[in-house]
C-alpha cells in the first residue's frame, strides 16, 4: 500500500512539476494551478500542517513531500532573480492556503493584459474602475478624479512621465493599455512570508513618543529624520530622496526613506499619516531592490491602511509607474548618484491628497473619505530613513541605513534629501525653513542639515547598523 502510494506521489509531483517548469520556460513566474492543487490534495490526506489519527497517507510520506518541497523552493527561488532565498519551507494548513487564496482573488484583480518584468514581478493592468480601491465601503459611489482641480502654484502638471525606464518593468518595453494602471500582482509567496495574512501589507502597530512624531519608543524601529515644528497648518510637501540598495540583515526588517505627512494625536489611537518614498524589504517583496511604495494610516496603524495598493485606498490614475515595483538605476558609492522626486499635497478644491512622481507625473490620490484629521490638512511632515533592529543575533542589527555610511561622509557616499519644501495654506510650495533633525542613536545612523541655494534645505543621513560604536 504504502509503496503504490509513494509511486502515485511521484508520478503526480512528476506531472506537477513538469508543468511548473513549462510555465518557467514560458517565462511565468508564478505556480500552476495543477501544482497548487497536487499539493493541496496532499494536505487533505493529512501530510501538511495537521495530525490525523488516521490516514491511507503514512507518515512515511511526510520527508518525501519535504524532500520534494525543498526541491521546488530551491528551483523557484534561483529562477526568479530573487537574490537571497526568503521564502523558506514551512507547514501550510489546507485552512491557511484557502484563506491565502481567497485574499489573492479578492486584491488581485482580473487583469486586461499581464506583463513579466525582468525582476521576476508580474505587472497586471487593470482597468482603472476595476482596481481594488473601490472595493472601500466609503469609496462606492466615489467619481475618479483624472486630475487636481488645483496645483501648487508654479508647479506644472504632467499625466505621464516621458522617463520611461526608470523602474525595472519597463524594460520588457510592454506598456499598459490606455484605461488601464499597472499593479504589482500579489502572490502566495508574498503572503507567506508575512507572520500571519492579517499583517500582509501592513505595519505593525507600535508606540509614540510626543516630542517626535514617528519615533518609536520599544519596538525596534530606529530613525534618523528631520521635520517640522507642529504649530502651523501644512497641506504638503516635497523632497528629492537619493537612492540606493541598503542590505538587510534577516527577512522580517526593512530599510526605507520617505516622506511623512501627520495629523491627529502622536501619541493616541487617531494618527493619521500618508507615506510615499522608496523601501528595502524582503518580507513584503522577497527580495532586496529598493522600491517605489505608498501608506497609508487613519487610526495608527491598527486597523486602516496598508502599503501600496494590498487593500482599498489609494487610486491610481497614472498608466506607467507601479507602486512597489522595482526602481532601476540606483546610486554608486564615490560614483553615479541617482535620486526621485515625490511631491504629496491636498487638492483645496476637492480635498483628496494627490502624489506626484520625479518631473510632476501625477500618480494618483488618497481619497479625503479615508481620513479624520487628514480630511482638513496636516499639523506636521518628517523627511528620513527608518530601519527595524530586531536584534536577532543578540546584537544591534547590520541592516543599513540610507546608503550604509554616516552623513559625514557627504555627496556620492552618504544618502541625501533635497530641497525640501512643504505645501502652505496658500497652496504654494516654499522652501522649508528651519527643520529639527533626530536620531535615537548616532552612533548606528545619524544625520546632518544644511542649506544651499542649489539645493534649498538639504540632509544627508544614514549609517551601516552594528559597528564597534553600535555593538
Amino acid at each position: 500500500m504504502i509503496k503504490r502510494l509513494s509511486e502515485q506521489f511521484i508520478h503526480s509531483f512528476h506531472q506537477s512539476f513538469s508543468s511548473y517548469h513549462s510555465h518557467r520556460k514560458r517565462g511565468t513566474s508564478h505556480f500552476p494551478t495543477s501544482f497548487l492543487f497536487f499539493f493541496q490534495h496532499m494536505i487533505s490526506m493529512g501530510s501538511i500542517g495537521r495530525k490525523r489519527r488516521c490516514s491511507c497517507f503514512s507518515n512515511h510520506h511526510l520527508p518525501l513531500l519535504t524532500f520534494f518541497m525543498a526541491i521546488l523552493v530551491q528551483k523557484g527561488v534561483s529562477e526568479s532573480n530573487i537574490n537571497q532565498n526568503y521564502t523558506k519551507y514551512r507547514q501550510i494548513s489546507s485552512l491557511r492556503l484557502e484563506r491565502i487564496s481567497r485574499h489573492l482573488d479578492k486584491i488581485n484583480k482580473p487583469p486586461v493584459l499581464t506583463i513579466e518584468s525582468p525582476d521576476g514581478d508580474l505587472i497586471d493592468c487593470v482597468h482603472k474602475r476595476k482596481q481594488l480601491a473601490f472595493d472601500h465601503p466609503l469609496l462606492k459611489n466615489h467619481k475618479i478624479q483624472k486630475s487636481p482641480k488645483e496645483m501648487p502654484r508654479g508647479m506644472k502638471v504632467k499625466r505621464d512621465s516621458n522617463k520611461e525606464t526608470w523602474q525595472m518593468w519597463h524594460k520588457n518595453g510592454t506598456r499598459c493599455p490606455k484605461g488601464t494602471v499597472p499593479i504589482r500582482r500579489s502572490r502566495v509567496n508574498d503572503v507567506l512570508r508575512a507572520k500571519c495574512l492579517y499583517e500582509y501589507g501592513k505595519k505593525i502597530p507600535f508606540s509614540r513618543r510626543s516630542d517626535a512624531p514617528d519615533v518609536l519608543s520599544t519596538n525596534g524601529h530606529e530613525h534618523a529624520i528631520a521635520y517640522t515644528g507642529s504649530s502651523q497648518e501644512m497641506y504638503g510637501a516635497k523632497a528629492s530622496i537619493n537612492v540606493w540598495d541598503p542590505s538587510i540583515e534577516v527577512m522580517n526588517e526593512f530599510s526605507l526613506s520617505q516622506i511623512w505627512i501627520l495629523s491627529g494625536s502622536f501619541d493616541g489611537p487617531d494618527l493619521n499619516s500618508i507615506e510615499a518614498g522608496w523601501q528595502v524589504s524582503p518580507e513584503l517583496y522577497g527580495d532586496s531592490r529598493p522600491r517605489l511604495f505608498t501608506y497609508w494610516t487613519s487610526d495608527s496603524y491598527q486597523a486602516t491602511g496598508c502599503y501600496n495598493l494590498l487593500c482599498a485606498g489609494f487610486i491610481q490614475t497614472n498608466s506607467k509607474i507601479a507602486i512597489g515595483a522595482a526602481i532601476s538605476p540606483v546610486s554608486s558609492y564615490a560614483a553615479n548618484q541617482f535620486d526621485i522626486t515625490i511631491l504629496i499635497w491636498k487638492d483645496p478644491k476637492v480635498g483628496n491628497w494627490w502624489m506626484s512622481y520625479g518631473d510632476n507625473t501625477l500618480v494618483g490620490y488618497w481619497p479625503a473619505e479615508l481620513f479624520t484629521h487628514l480630511a482638513d490638512h496636516a499639523t506636521m511632515v518628517e523627511w528620513g530613513g527608518e530601519v527595524v533592529n530586531s536584534r536577532s543575533n543578540g546584537q544591534h542589527t547590520s541592516t543599513q541605513m540610507g546608503s550604509g555610511h554616516f552623513s559625514e561622509e557627504g555627496f556620492g557616499k552618504a544618502s541625501y534629501f533635497r530641497n525640501l519644501q512643504i505645501v502652505d495654506i496658500d497652496n504654494s510650495l516654499s522652501s522649508v525653513q528651519s527643520i529639527s533633525t533626530l536620531a535615537e542613536n548616532t552612533n548606528c545612523y545619524n544625520i546632518q542639515s544644511s542649506y544651499s541655494n542649489e539645493w534649498g534645505t538639504y540632509f544627508y543621513y544614514g549609517g551601516p547598523g552594528n559597528n564597534p560604536k553600535c555593538p
